[in-house]
Parts: C-alpha cells; structure tokens; sequence
C-alpha cells in the first residue's frame, strides 16, 4: 500500500509548489480582466476546470453562453450562464470587438442576455458585459459569428418558393409572395416586416471602399405573430430602386423601425427583384441587359484576379481529396443529391478554401458525374471564379471581403443581369471563364494510423510504437507544427498492448490558433480543443479561426485548413486516430520529423533532429530510436494538459517514455489459428498483421487495414493528370467531347456548306501538347457542295437542252402546217 502511495505523495508535493496549479489558501486573486491567464495563485484558464485550479469566481467573470454561435446577420438572443442579475437600478451592456455595444436585458428569471450585432464578419468574436451601466466591462466571453448559409434553416425566415421571388417582375412571373417564420424563435405577439439593402461604395481596393447595410422600408407593420406573411409587391419609391441585393428582417413591433442590433430573424440575402420598378416589370430583359453591360464596363476597369487563383484540380477525385486547398461548394454537393441550381449537368463543385492574398478572390471548380471538369468554354454550367470569395477573407469587413455578401454584389447578381434576366451570358463567362488545370499540382500526401505505422510524404513506410509526445511534422517555410501523442491501448484480458496508437494530433501555423484532436475518455468520440479549450459542435461544424479554417461535419471526423494551404484529416479509426496530411508543392525541402523530409527522395526519411540519416533498411530497433528522438519539447508543445492524468504522465514525465517495452517487426509470433484468421482479414497488409499481433485484436487490425486502405485510395487519388487544356472548335464547325486530359480525344465537324481543312481528330499527349490544332472550316470546299456543283449545273443545261429540243419541234411543226392550202 505504501509503495503504490507514494507516486502520488510525490506528486501532490510537486504540484503543491508548482505555480499556477493549486489554489493557495486564503488567496483574494480574482478572473475579472484575467479569462486566459494561468499564472497567479488561480487559474482563469479553461484547463483549470479539469485540473481543481480555478479562482472562485472563473464562472462569473469568463462567459459561457447559450446558444454559443448564430448568423453574422445578428439579432440572436443568448443567455449568460451562472450569472444571475442582482442589481435593480443598472443596466447591462454588451460589447463586441471593443466598439459595437448592444443593449443586454434581464428575464423574468434574472438571467442576463445578450443580442449578436449585426457584423460584416465571421468568426469568433470576442465580447465583454459591463453589469454596472458601461463604467466596467469585467466579464468576458466569445460569440461565433456564422457565415449566413452556415446557420440552421430554422433560425431564418424563409422564402416560400425563393426562386419565385428572385424572378419576380420578368415574363411570367407575377402574383403574390409568402415568407414564414418559427415563432418560437421571436417570441412576441406582434411583428414588424422590414427591407433591408446591401451595398458597397466608394472607390474599389481603396481604403474608402466600404460596405453597409441599410433599413428601406417596412412591408408590413404591427401585424400578429403567426408565422406566415403573403403579400403583392408594388415597385420601390425610386430613390430605394439602387439597392439590387438585400433580405428581410423580422422584429418586435415594440422596437422602433430600422432599430439596429435587436432580436430579429433575418431571410437569406438575395436578389430583389419583386422590388425593382416599373421599367424592369415593363421590359425584365432590356433592364437587365443594360444592367449586364454597366457590370461589364465597371469590370473591366477593376484589377484582374485570374492570375492569383489557384487552378482548378483536374478530376474530381483529385477535387475532393486535395482537401486542404478545395471544400465542398454547398450550392452543388455530392453529397446532398447534386443540387446544382447555377451548374446543371455538373454533380459536384468546390471553392479555394482561402482568398487569393492580394484581392480577396475566390476560385471554383466544378465537376460532371464522370469525373470531368466542366468549363465555361464549353458551357454555361461550367465553375466560374469569384472576385468576392464567397467565405469571405480576414481582414474581413471591407469589401470584396465580407463574407457572402461581396460574393453576392460581384458575381451573384451579375449572373442575373447577364444569364438569367437577360441572354447575354456570354458577357458573364468571357469576364468569369473557368480555370483549367494545366498548372495544378496535388498536394503531397503522409498519414500516420493504427498501432502507429507511418507513411512518410516520399512515401517511406515503418512502425513506430512509442509511449510518448512525438513531432509528426515541423516546416520551417511557414511555422507549421504538428504533434502526435501516442498511447498503448489495453488487450482483451486487461493487460497493457506491447503497442501504441495516436490519441491526440494538435497543430499550430505561425501565430495561427491551436486546435488538438484528441479521443475523449473510454468512450472514444472525438473531442476537439482550440486554445486548449474544448469546442461544442452542437450548433454549428464549420469554424473560421485565427490562420485556418476547421470542419467537423461528421463526429468521427475533423478536417483542418490552414492559410499556406495545408491541410489536415484527423479521424477515428478503430480504438486510434488516424491523420492524414496534405502539403502544397512549395514545402518542398521543408520538412521535419516522422512524416520524413519531403524531397521525393525516400532515401533521407529518416532523419534524425541531428542531420544523421538512417538506411531504409534501419533495423525496428533502430527506428524505435529514431522516433524517440523526435520526441516533443515540454517548451514547445500543443497539447492542453487539463487532467491530472496528462499532467502526471506527460508534463512531469519524458515526453518519450524510456521505460516502454514495444514488440518489434521481427519479434511477432502468432499461433497458427492466429495467423490463419489474421491473414485471412489482412489480406497480406503487413500493419493490419503486426496489429493483430501486438494487439491481440481482429477488430483493431481490421481498423488499421481499412485507414491503409484509404491512404492508398486517397494517394491514387492525387496522383499527377496530364492536361493540355481547352481546345476551341473550328470556326463554322463544332466539336465532339469535352474531356481535355492525357490520351482524350476531339472530333472536329463542319457546319453544312463548309469542309474541314485539317486533322478530323486532336488528341491530348503525354507531353501535355495536342497532337494537332483545331482544323480550320472552309466555305465552298465539301465534296457533297462540289457534286451538288456539278450536277446541278448539268441539270440545267439537260433543262436547257430539252427545252431548246421542245422549241425546235415546235417550229417544225408550225412550217409543216402552214404549207397545206
């Protein structure tokens, strides 16, 4: 008893003088103004409520809130949690950012709330609570400001037949509109329907440029809370007519008309035409067709973004598994049934995840159910960039790059005016034309799983069975880290496995924000933390953070963008994480640590933090060495440490535990029913096989066989595609396909009366060249128009002769007659 006691004497000892861990008896140190801080004789940092460390009052001066996050068109009403009012004469005040303030309030319950301000950003967004009437903003917490799209449909109004009202007004298309609302959601017995408009002024990529939006007019006022409203429009007053893009919001009739930053429920932004006037509902087309050409004059005074945008990936394949640098587009998703309103014949489309740096541009890139890239050469389907990437871009705010909206003004409704009120989409698509592939390069692919095995980004394969906190990946270039910790996992019987698997991946890019997934507990769902924090993704799976974007769209899987187009997939595999990493070309000779040197040469793998490279033939013994010494840091780790189980086995412990015995390659011994059932299931995989050994468990080397599996599924994936980009038709002619990849072809034909002068056919080589140019379509030159020629013209002298023969007998005829008496 003594002896198994003593460990943790020793540790209470430890910890009882270590600052910042215990509270000290008696201490008056307080969380107002020090929500994040560690140091003192408390913690206000959320790692203290795990640990037992937190000053007394951490829950009333660090916030937590409910709901959490809501659209950044605000109007959201959240409550303060653990905080119950107690003053009668002051008033709340709440405020984002430093310079947004709103009026809070008090229920009947006495608790304290808050309404989101209307925001021209996404993301988390700090806020403060001043209890005493703004004399002290002492309480502090964070908002997550959502990208409207990315909102549940029931925290919106919504449009009955949406399309119905952003047609409203052309051929066809009159009679009344309807929206509908929760009312739950606005609890209160009477509404006010308001217009609001969109807009972006002053001089383009200058510092005066800026973004607003504007109350207009009210469509109806003071009527019941029912949840539905249907009415006919009339035109605007003229001087409204210039906003084209805005939304409905929805308010307590108690408030004043256009009051900003009250509890409201807004409709999704779109085109206005139910509002436009009499001159668009008279001639739909001519408005827009004049609309199409003033878009066309201003677009091309504006700098040219094409030549920042990354190309497109060639293949679908390539498009969904390049997934740090491409995200699904939710307009045209797969995944969803191929709803694609603007791209029909396409059944997948996906957008740059990050804005080009210099003009906050975006890119999109769309894909037929063949795999095919579908171009605007070729189509009107075809994937058009954006000027405005439709995420938005930090520093967000000023246009084009406040999030949906610059997206709306400069590519949204330009495609009305253009394709769908008027038919000039050729305008549209010469000034948006598809990005082709010539120039993509996929990104290098590495992945660590099961037990954990390892293959490196130059494609290197080895075990590495450690106990401990370990550097998968460290690049200079930009200050990319990623830190794996490893753990054994106990047999069936109770016994520790002689082998370990990864439970936790954390990553930082500069001074981006740190996100670590970890396995949560016995129960092993993911757990997500950010700033060693831990998130709820309960309301939203879509984050924008500081230097990356982070997506948890399924529970067992969390996928990280970074700013240099890195990207992360961290998965639930089994009883371990699985963790692939995809790296652009321009990291190149960047790389350190266990997912090797990424050079395309395998040979140097294995480096050591020392320079030394071991042989690919390195024994496990000597691998097992080579990953120790890739161990972390104390001074540089990601990870949180808010149990007291991670703080006595890794901050106080050797971030590689020297005293772990793994089993090594060359140590496995199954029996022979063992071998039979695991070579069975294995199907020849060696790290499903060294699993099942060091594991004693069918269903973890199944886990490891399926995460190889789509390693090697992603890695086909990614694999180089030659193209030789888009060839145009003849002129007076077509073409057949559409496909512009290595070993394509495409057939040329003429219109009638025109005959081809070239190759009837073009395919696309290796060397990413056409084997011959587009043919030319010339007049006059068909042998069926030189045959119909010659014939035609023996035709007419065969009429010419006949007739002249009728002529000649009839003249015979006459003399003959006239010589009888």
């Amino acid at each position: 008893m003594k002896l198994t006691f003593l460990p943790w004497v020793l540790l209470l000892l430890m910890t009882a003088t270590s600052p910042g861990l215990w509270p000290t008896a008696g201490a008056q140190e307080s969380c107002s103004l020090r929500c994040g801080n560690k140091t003192g004789p408390c913690s206000c940092h959320p790692t203290c409520l795990g640990l037992g460390t937190c000053c007394l009052d951490f829950q009333d001066f660090c916030l937590e809130i409910s709901p959490s996050s809501g659209s950044m068109m605000g109007g959201k009403d959240f409550v303060v949690q653990h905080i119950e009012w107690s003053s009668s004469t002051n008033g709340v005040i709440c405020r984002f950012k430093e310079s947004i303030q709103t009026l809070g309030y008090v229920d009947s319950l006495k608790q304290v709330h808050c309404v989101s301000p209307l925001l021209y950003e996404s993301g988390r967004i700090p806020f403060t609570i001043s209890m005493d009437n703004g004399h002290s903003f002492n309480l502090t917490g964070t908002w997550l400001a959502a990208h409207p799209n990315k909102v549940s449909e029931s925290e919106k109004s919504q449009l009955v037949n949406e399309t119905h009202w952003q047609y409203y007004g052309t051929s066809g298309t009159t009679g009344n509109l309807s929206l509908t609302w929760n009312t739950s959601m606005l609890p209160t017995p009477a509404v006010t329907i308001e217009l609001w408009g969109y807009e972006e002024t002053g001089i383009p990529y200058s510092e005066n440029w800026t973004a607003e939006w504007s109350y207009l007019y009210p469509l109806a006022t003071n009527i019941p809370n029912s949840g539905s409203f249907t009415f006919t429009p009339k035109p605007a007053l003229p001087n409204y007519q210039k906003w084209k893009v805005g939304a409905l919001r929805i308010i307590d009739s108690k408030n004043y008309a256009g009051q900003k930053d009250v509890q409201a429920l807004w409709t999704n932004d779109h085109a206005l035409a139910w509002h436009l006037g009499d001159d668009f509902r008279e001639d739909s087309v001519a408005w827009a067709r004049s609309q199409c050409l003033a878009w066309e004059a201003l677009e091309d005074q504006l700098p040219d973004f094409l030549k920042e945008l990354p190309d497109c990936p060639c293949t679908l394949a390539q498009a969904r598994a390049d997934s740090g640098r491409f995200f699904t587009d939710y307009g045209c998703d797969i995944e969803h049934g191929s709803v694609c309103t603007y791209h029909p014949g396409a059944v997948h489309c996906v957008r740059s995840v990050q804005a080009s740096p210099q003009y906050g541009s975006g890119q999109q890139c769309c894909y037929t159910a063949d795999g095919t890239q579908l171009l605007t050469a070729d189509s009107t389907s075809g994937s058009t960039p954006d000027r405005g990437h439709d995420w938005g871009a930090p520093p967000y705010r000023t246009p084009p790059r406040v999030p949906g909206m610059s997206h709306w003004l400069y590519d949204v409704i330009s495609f009305y005016y253009c394709c769908l009120w008027a038919p000039e989409c050729s305008r549209y698509m010469r000034r948006r034309p598809s990005s082709d592939c010539r120039n993509y390069r996929p990104p290098h692919l590495a992945s660590a799983f099961g037990d954990p095995h390892f293959v490196t980004f130059d494609g290197t394969n080895f075990t590495f069975n450690g106990r401990g906190e370990y550097v998968l990946l460290e690049a200079p270039l930009t200050d990319l880290r990623v830190q794996a910790r490893a753990q054994p996992e106990m047999m069936t019987h109770g016994t520790q496995a002689r082998g370990t698997g990864l439970t936790a991946v954390a990553v930082q890019e500069g001074n981006s924000d740190v996100v670590e997934v970890r396995l949560a507990g016995e129960s092993g769902v993911l757990e997500v933390l950010l700033n060693q924090e831990v998130l709820s993704f309960t309301e939203q799976n879509w984050m924008d953070l500081k230097g990356m974007f982070l997506s948890v769209a399924a529970e067992d899987k969390a996928s990280i963008m970074l700013s240099s187009g890195a990207g992360l997939e961290i998965s639930n595999q089994g009883p371990f994480l699985s963790v692939a990493v995809l790296l652009p070309e321009k990291f190149l000779t960047h790389t350190h640590g266990l997912l090797g040197t990424l050079n395309d040469d395998p040979t140097d793998d294995f480096t050591l933090r020392s320079g030394q490279v071991l042989p690919l033939n390195a024994s496990a013994q000597q691998l097992f060495q080579y990953g120790a010494d890739w161990a972390v840091h104390n001074d540089s780790s990601l990870f949180a440490y808010d149990s007291w189980f991670l703080v006595h086995n890794f901050t106080y412990q050797p971030k590689h535990d020297p005293n772990f015995k793994p089993i090594f390659s060359n140590e496995i011994t199954l029996s022979p029913s063992q071998a039979e059932e695991a070579t069975k299931l294995c199907e020849n995989d060696p790290f499903c096989i060294f699993d099942v050994a060091a594991t004693g468990s069918l269903s973890v080397g199944n886990a490891t066989r399926v995460a190889h599996q789509l390693h090697q599924h992603r890695l086909k994936s990614l694999q180089p595609v030659v193209s030789c980009g888009w060839l145009s038709p003849p002129a007076n002619g077509y073409k057949e396909g559409l496909k512009y990849l290595v070993g394509s072809t495409i057939r040329f034909h003429c219109n009638t009366g025109y005959s081809l002068a070239g190759a009837e056919t073009s395919t696309c080589q290796a060397d990413g060249n056409w084997s011959t140019p587009t043919p030319e379509c010339q007049l006059g030159r068909s042998y069926t128009v030189l045959l119909s020629i010659i014939f035609g013209g023996l035709a007419v002298v065969a009429l010419v002769a006949l007739i002249y023969m009728l002529l000649q007998y009839r003249k015979g005829n006459m003399n003959t007659q006239s010589s009888y008496p």
